[in-house]
């Protein structure tokens, strides 16, 4: 699942480097338009509708988190 979403995002976003931090949105790498945009290429990658209350930086901040959310609702 990792290697999928990591190739997800480098295919929307590459330049951006989404192995070089752990706190991608507490660093200022991710801001909130491309968060949108993460949310929507994986919910369409994977299949799932991510809550709302589940949409926080926490969850966006790395690779690992990100697959640690979609797994929850795949």
């Amino acid at each position: 699942m990792r290697e999928q979403i990591k190739k997800v995002l480098e295919e929307n976003y590459p330049e951006i480097d989404f192995e070089s931090s752990n706190e991608l949105v507490d660093d200022g790498i991710l801001d909130s338009l491309t968060m949108v945009g993460i949310i929507s290429a994986l919910s369409m990658e994977f299949g799932v509708m991510l809550p709302y209350e589940d949409i926080i930086p926490e969850n966006f901040n790395s690779i690992d988190a990100m697959a640690e959310l979609i797994e929850k609702y795949s």
